[in-house]
């Protein structure tokens, strides 16, 4: 759920006796350190000023004594712990939060809010055998970000003291079980009773309805808050703040919100929603009723559900009697820490909490930008991701930018400080968030790496828009330049606005803006393509078939082979509706009771195959899960064909294509237990694809993997399908899972329960009886419901193909196995020998073998070992031939140079002032130059040098002069080359230093060129 932010004045204590009553809607923009300082009206210069010697005043007169008592009362783990536990009383679970990083959630770029990893119970796809299949009560607090997407903070951070893109968000959730009544009772008891705010500076809003949309105002809601405010303490409004929508798509419904007002003893009505400082919106109850789908359209939710949203930083803000989330214990020890790494010849002053004009120097503004990334940083590669090109990944560099950007140009910090600030992160929050302690290492080295990179691409940066101005048609730089260097080079806008300036030039602002909503849309368009495409089952869909009593599939069978599997339709979906029959030229997804087809799921793709009846045939080309309906969709085969609702029907599964699928998975198991082997603890499975021709493996891991690491890596997994090991697989219950000692699953990923456990070379009843003996390090053991091969040797072989980075901090393996990996090894030897034979031919023949066969070499299929092999057996060849060719170029230059100079001797003899010389050296055009070089330095007269290269019919001419500016007693060096390379088709450079160079491409005409160049040579020289 979603929080409104809200100005809040750069003040701790309470301005209630001075601060005058100011009923203005203000939307300031504060620019960052680099811009000018746009005007300001003469009263927010006054409310500004007011303000801040308020500040002043109070600090003074109420002394550090009672200041610090305030937080003491409410330190903000209590603040946290308090919540929890009021709704642990009430019969809640606390979940753990996700990750920042979604999982399996292609709609999100982040975590936005607490409801996100409850979506599937929202949605009515969730599971039945996963925990949250089950739950009707939850409360946590949820790590959040928003820099991207709908809900995007990052560019408002610092300019005030109330965005973040990093927060916590406490929250209660309500699974078809309690509604309105409760969530607004247990609200404000916990506000009122539990943490003491005066409930007479409490506001509620509710949603009033919007005509347009079709939605009825939320009374209900309005009738449960006059029970404890006064109704004109009760606010209606409409979509805008009070229907609440976790983005494009997804569930959504009006809301309520309760509002403080900071100051007290007043109407603060006309200020709620209105974007003044002391009357700020605290929590936010979603009563979820709708669910938007991509066409904009709502449909009602086949259960109602409540999800609260409580800003963790804002609520103690308040308990503290603090005006700004900034001025908290929260971020405090950051802001210390960021002083401190300032050096003190440069450092600036420590942070006073001041924004817009009283903030001149932008040096708080540059603090908050600092302390605010830097925790979005490190939670966000402590979860899995990092820094990089792409989608979330680009999103945290431009982060990472910005930090070091204000910390190096405003707080004068030295480069590389930005990393030295995790550890104060994990000191205050590493307690409740272990895995900031857990990956506090890696967070640094990422951070590191990132800086000094950035370091380099700011320099490409300003290069690149010096070229803009150069080529700048008027005195504006086009806006799609400017989005560039945002883009790409991580320049702001108003830096390059800076830079324009100072070179009297503009920037197209409404151009800028275009290319970015472009880039957007693209993003947009992308996004949509990745989470859709096929026949899907909704939560209405999936709600329909509850309705109607139809019991989820039966898709234990999926682990039967080479059996068909009679089963019966339960249902039939166009995508649209569900109709009793189907029939020809139409795609559905059919629900069975049972079935032997694996569903699309942990990363191994789904099965194909057909349904089958008496006089028909139904091609299978998707199957996919969604809330315990296992959903075939496909076509009827040859046009014809029509089946109904309680017909019988054979799953004929495709299990040749199954045989290609299972190897690569269980290889993908023993691929991931090699890479900890050798590689270490630290690694992590950062994802997976397991298809029929290839299986696809991202894990963490800091550096390139090593020729030997990966010899090593594949040797592991070759030894064990060698070794012809059984593969058990179990199902238990997930407690016991997780205490089997060396077992791996997938960092975010909610596994059902009971779970199903699978094992390479050890029974998991054996595994079970001694969950923390230390020989189950020893063996392959995971979490995982796909289907696998029963014995490694089935396997055949396993060849790691690539290895590569795919973002900082990720690499990705791709390898094959069977057929395909004996393929890979069969050509890679083949290759071998082509290059054992190789070193066996003359130098001339070798030339032109070696260039082939590195180029074959790269572009080949082959294990990456021994490709690394080959190259190495190239390596010397190449050098032989490198010899051999250096060895020719001095033979051409000799022979050059004495034939030039013989022409050049014989021309002087004559009484020319000129020669002419060709000479046999093919295309070496090094060699052609200094034959002309050396005429000119050792006879002093003018040449012209040709030589061709009969298989390309191409000649190559050098002309010089004595002359260094390239004229010479009335002869001009270009002017007599271009003259030289008509007949040729050729064409020539400028010419330096009384030389130039051509190329022509018909040397048939060669004879008529060396006549032309003779004419004009005596024709300019005649005389002479």
């Amino acid at each position: 759920m979603y929080m409104k932010p809200h100005t809040l004045i750069p003040s701790s204590p309470p301005l209630s006796h001075l601060l005058p009553f100011f009923p203005l809607r203000r939307r300031h923009f504060f620019p960052s350190p680099l811009a000018p300082t746009p005007p300001q009206t003469d009263l927010r210069r006054r409310r500004f000023r007011l303000l801040d010697s308020s500040r002043r005043f109070l600090f003074a007169s109420m002394g550090e004594e009672k200041e610090a008592k305030m937080e003491e009362e409410w330190p903000a783990w209590k603040v946290r712990e308090t919540f929890v536990e009021f709704f642990q009383g009430k019969g809640h679970t606390f979940w753990k939060s996700s990750p920042v990083v979604p999982v399996n959630d292609p709609t999100l770029l982040f975590a936005n809010a607490g409801m996100n990893q409850f979506k599937p119970i929202f949605l009515g796809t969730v599971d039945p055998n996963n925990p949250l299949g089950g739950l009707k009560r939850a409360c946590n607090t949820q790590k959040c970000i928003r820099a991207g997407g709908k809900h995007n903070d990052l560019d408002d951070v610092g300019k005030d003291t109330y965005h973040h893109t990093f927060f916590e968000m406490l929250g209660n959730w309500s699974f078809g079980d309690y509604f309105k009544k409760e969530a607004i009772q247990w609200a404000w008891e916990l506000l009122t009773e539990v943490y003491k705010l005066p409930s007479s500076r409490l506001y509620a809003t509710y949603f009033g309805g919007d005509e347009k949309a079709g939605l009825a105002p939320d009374t209900e809601a309005r009738e449960i808050w006059l029970q404890f405010l006064p109704a004109d303490r009760v606010l209606a409004f409409g979509c805008k703040d009070n229907f609440w929508e976790m983005g494009d798509t997804g569930p959504c419904g009006p809301c309520t919100e309760i509002h403080f007002d900071r100051i007290g003893n007043r109407d603060a009505s006309m200020l709620v929603n209105n974007d003044d400082p002391t009357c700020i919106e605290i929590w936010n109850l979603v009563f979820i009723q709708f669910n938007r789908d991509s066409d904009g359209s709502l449909k009602p939710l086949p259960a109602k559900h409540v999800d609260t949203g409580m800003g963790f930083e804002r609520l103690t803000s308040v308990l503290q009697k603090k005006m700004s989330n900034y001025d908290t214990d929260i971020f405090s020890p950051i802001f210390d820490a960021i002083f401190d790494a300032i050096p003190e010849r440069k450092r600036a002053r420590p942070y006073s909490g001041k924004v817009g004009p009283d903030d001149e120097d932008k040096i708080d503004m540059a603090y908050r930008v600092v302390a605010d990334h830097i925790r979005t940083l490190s939670f966000a590669i402590a979860d899995g991701s990092c820094p990089g090109n792409e989608g979330r990944e680009y999103v945290l560099r431009r982060i990472l930018r910005r930090a070091v950007r204000y910390g190096t140009e405003v707080l004068k910090a030295e480069e590389g400080f930005f990393s030295g600030l995790v550890n104060i992160v994990v000191k205050v929050m590493g307690d409740i968030f272990p895995e900031l302690k857990q990956h506090e290492k890696r967070i640094v080295s990422v951070i590191a790496d990132e800086e000094a990179s950035f370091g380099k691409t700011l320099l490409k940066g300003i290069e690149k828009f010096k070229k803009c101005a150069e080529d700048v048609k008027g005195n504006i730089i086009e806006g799609k330049d400017a989005f560039l260097l945002w883009d790409t080079y991580g320049f702001p806008w108003d830096l390059t606005q800076l830079m324009a300036e100072e070179r009297g030039l503009m920037v197209d602002i409404e151009g800028f803006h275009k290319s970015m909503d472009d880039a957007r849309e693209r993003s947009r368009v992308a996004q949509n393509k990745q989470s859709g495409g096929t026949i899907a089952l909704d939560a209405n869909a999936t709600a329909f078939l509850h309705d109607e009593g139809t019991p989820t599939t039966d898709d234990k069978h999926k682990f039967i082979w080479l059996q068909d599997h009679e089963s019966t339709i339960h249902a039939i979906y166009t995508g649209r509706e569900f109709v009793d029959s189907a029939v020809a030229e139409n795609e559905y997804g059919v629900v069975l009771s049972s079935t032997n087809f694996y569903a699309e799921q942990g990363g191994q793709i789904f099965d194909t195959g057909s349904l089958e009846g008496p006089l028909w045939k139904f091609e299978v080309s998707n199957v996919q899960l969604y809330g315990g309906f296992v959903l075939h969709i496909g076509s009827f085969v040859g046009g014809s064909g029509t089946f109904s609702v309680g017909d019988k029907v054979v799953c004929k599964v495709d299990y040749k294509r199954r045989s290609l699928i299972a190897p690569n998975h269980t290889c993908t198991h023993m691929l991931n237990f090699a890479l900890r082997e050798v590689l270490g603890n630290h690694v992590d499975q950062k994802g997976s694809i397991v298809l029929p021709e290839k299986l696809r493996y991202d894990f963490s891991h800091g550096k390139p993997v090593q020729p030997e690491e990966l010899r090593r890596i594949e040797d592991i997994v070759n030894d064990q399908i060698k070794a012809e090991l059984a593969v058990f697989a179990q199902e238990v219950s997930l407690a016991e899972a997780k205490l089997i000692k060396g077992l791996r699953a997938v960092f975010g990923e909610v596994y059902p329960d009971p779970v199903r456990v699978v094992a390479i070379g050890k029974k998991v009843e054996d595994l079970l009886q001694e969950p923390d003996n230390e020989e189950w390090l020893s063996y392959s053991a995971e979490l995982c419901g796909g289907t696998h091969i029963s014995n490694t040797k089935e396997a055949k072989a396993f060849a790691l193909i690539s290895e590569e980075a795919i973002a900082k901090g990720i690499r990705r393996m791709t390898a094959v196995t069977a057929d395909g990996a004996l393929e890979a090894i069969e050509l890679a030897r083949s290759l071998q020998q082509e290059v054992i034979d190789a070193s066996k031919l003359d130098a001339t023949e070798l030339e032109k073998k070696v260039a082939s066969l590195r180029s074959r070499v790269d572009a080949a299929p082959i294990p990456a070992v021994m490709k690394n092999d080959i190259r190495q057996m190239i390596s010397p060849l190449q050098e032989e031939v490198r010899k051999a060719q250096k060895k020719v170029a001095e033979q051409n230059i000799q022979r050059a140079i004495k034939a030039t100079i013989e022409n050049a001797e014989a021309a002087l003899s004559d009484g020319k002032s000129f020669c002419i010389s060709l000479v046999d050296v093919g295309s070496d055009a090094a060699a052609v130059r200094e034959a002309a070089v050396k005429v000119i330095q050792q006879k002093g007269i003018s040449v012209m040098v040709f030589s061709v290269d009969k298989t390309a019919n191409k000649a190559f001419v050098y002309a010089g002069v004595p002359d260094k500016e390239g004229l010479w007693k009335g002869l001009e060096v270009v002017e007599w080359l271009k003259v030289a390379l008509g007949p040729l088709q050729g064409k020539c450079g400028k010419g330096k230093a009384g030389l130039a160079q051509g190329q022509g491409i018909d040397a048939s005409k060669l004879e008529e060129a060396i006549v032309r160049a003779n004419s004009f040579a005596s024709l300019k020289l005649s005389g002479r």
